[in-house]
């Protein structure tokens, strides 16, 4: 392959002018230009893209790490990235992990091999001192709450936010409340379970282990919920969902078995997807996109360590 040497040497000019050249430096004669240009032509000489991010000592790659690309939870999320990397002149790297560690491990391997300049983890599954290895080498961005680690975070504050929506139901004479969930570990879930618990406690209401509905992470799965709720014996009134797709499946699922909501079973989803709006689902607004934009900022700010909190905002509608 060509290269710059090449270059020079077939134009009859210093391996200092192509460079000035190629990189459009205004400091150089129109007639050593047109040679270099004529030269360039002549051989097809292309640009080594690797050796250009080497001596800039950056790739202009941030990479994403997301369990699911399919979500709209996430997708609205990646939005806010992909506009703002955009905006900057980045290009983005979508390591999903569907939840695996080794997936993740692969995402921070890229990051301490200088692939990528720095790494957004929307939902990790790694231990926090697995993550703490890898900070020297480059920005690792969490959207969850980091405020006791040394790390830049845009998050929600999954306790108030769950406490929240279970209160609401509450106020609204709801005493038997349960909750859809994905998963029971990893640190949102983990919070989420101790505002409901704390809250039971603080007004004497009885835990149920049966009114926790797990698996709980698309539109479909809000079938199962329903069925399981219709064998229940003492069936909860309310539930909080942690995301609309799984509301909006629950809501669509009870008017096929003749079961009326709210009178039936009330519901409060999470995040105010356009399908929340067009059912009337009450449900906890979380802007996505501006999450999402605010993360890759941090990602690619290397001079300081931040933690931007979420406000949530409960959104009434029909099914409370």
């Amino acid at each position: 392959m060509t290269n710059i040497r090449d270059i020079a040497k077939m134009a009859k000019v210093s391996v200092t002018t192509v460079s000035r050249v190629l990189n459009q430096h205004p400091y150089v004669s129109a007639q050593k230009r047109e040679a270099v240009l004529d030269a360039v032509k002549a051989s097809n000489y292309r640009k080594n893209i690797n050796a250009v991010h080497l001596s800039k000592g950056k790739t202009f790659l941030i990479g994403v790490v997301l369990p699911y690309t399919d979500h709209p939870y996430f997708g609205m999320l990646l939005k806010g990235i992909a506009n703002q990397a955009l905006e900057a002149n980045y290009k983005l790297v979508l390591i999903q992990t569907s939840y695996q560690k080794s997936k993740e491990k692969e995402a921070l391997i890229m990051l301490e091999q200088k692939q990528i300049d720095g790494l957004i983890i929307c939902s990790r599954i790694s231990e926090w001192d697995t993550i703490k290895r890898y900070l020297v080498y480059g920005p690792i961005i969490l959207a969850e709450n980091a405020s006791e680690k040394q790390i830049s975070a845009t998050y929600i504050d999954h306790y108030q936010s769950f406490y929240e929506a279970i209160d609401y139901l509450f106020v609204n004479g709801h005493r038997q409340i349960g909750y859809c969930i994905n998963r029971k570990t990893g640190v949102s879930s983990e919070q989420r379970e101790k505002a409901y618990q704390t809250f039971l406690k603080s007004n004497a209401l009885p835990y149920n282990n049966t009114y926790i509905f797990e698996g709980c992470l698309n539109f479909e799965d809000g079938e199962k919920v329903v069925q399981q709720w219709k064998q229940m014996k003492d069936p909860p009134s309310a539930l909080v969902v942690t995301n609309d797709q799984v509301a909006a499946g629950i809501i669509i699922c009870c008017q096929n078995e003749g079961i009326i909501v709210p009178k039936d079973l009330a519901i409060v989803g999470f995040d105010n997807q356009p399908i929340a709006k067009y059912l009337g689902i009450t449900t906890m607004e979380i802007p996505l996109v501006d999450m999402g934009k605010q993360l890759f900022l941090q990602a690619i700010d290397t001079a300081s360590i931040s933690q931007h909190k979420v406000s949530v905002h409960l959104i009434e509608r029909s099914t409370v």
